[in-house]
């Protein structure tokens, strides 16, 4: 395994090739994120607890998300129990994907505790216990404040562990190691990165404002909020497609494992 440092215009060859491999294999992507909504929407429901083991099962589930896209990239069809493939390879790999869910849920905690200097845990509150959004909410600038503090610091989060999952499954790094290669990746690909968050935002973004121009021309007001739901998990599911992309351009040999 070698760290590959890319222009910055691969991020954009990231997006092409990740919408390219989710419609080799449409049905089987999306009901794969349906699936991983459905997983984190039924944690939720345990309060903090589902929250806390929510935040854990992330590192394995995108994981997952990865492996499937990987499959469709090879003209396979990914089966719903790739998910779960980061528990498949034995205990050693399962200790540390575990590990790593409890480190970034660890961290995540910390992000939002700290987030309560602006808002006297108002945010926090409503993240881990839920609640309704009303517009007195959306309208208060402590809490805005919060989320946007919140946003900022899931940045650097991310960079930790966007690849380690799948350098602990492709490439057998050891929970260190991983998050620290992943952190590297990241940091020497800043460039490439920054464009292929901004092309998926210009993205998400254009689809909204599409759906929001036909729903005016039909002069039906509800249709951009029946069409926005699946449209933005559909293009969500072509991100997780795209992740995969990204990390295997970082590093230069090939996965190894199925």
């Amino acid at each position: 395994m070698k760290l590959q440092v890319v222009p910055a215009r691969t991020g954009i060859a990231w997006v092409r090739q990740g919408i390219k491999t989710f419609w080799r294999q449409p049905l089987a992507l999306s009901g794969m994120f349906f699936l991983f909504m459905g997983l984190i929407s039924l944690t939720s429901y345990l309060s903090y607890v589902g929250t806390l083991l929510g935040l854990m099962m992330l590192p394995t589930i995108t994981l997952g998300l990865m492996a499937g896209a990987r499959e469709a990239d090879l003209g396979h069809f990914p089966m719903p129990r790739i998910m779960f493939i980061g528990f498949q390879q034995g205990a050693s790999q399962s200790k540390s994907l575990l590990a790593m869910g409890a480190i970034y849920a660890l961290m995540f905690g910390v992000v939002l505790m700290l987030s309560s200097i602006f808002d006297g845990g108002d945010f926090a509150r409503l993240y881990l216990l839920g609640g309704s959004l009303n517009e007195e909410t959306l309208l208060s600038e402590n809490i805005q404040t919060a989320a946007v503090f919140c946003m900022i610091m899931y940045v650097p989060l991310s960079a930790l562990f966007w690849h380690a999952p799948a350098l602990v499954h492709w490439h057998s790094q050891p929970l260190a190691k991983s998050i620290f290669f992943s952190t590297m990746a990241c940091l020497a690909n800043w460039r490439a990165f920054a464009v292929f968050g901004l092309t998926w935002l210009s993205l998400f973004i254009s689809t909204s404002l599409i759906l929001s121009v036909i729903s005016l021309v039909m002069e039906d007001g509800q249709l951009s909020m029946m069409l926005m739901l699946p449209a933005m998990m559909l293009l969500a599911a072509m991100f997780f497609a795209s992740s995969y992309h990204s990390f295997r351009e970082c590093f230069v040999s090939e996965p190894v494992l199925a």
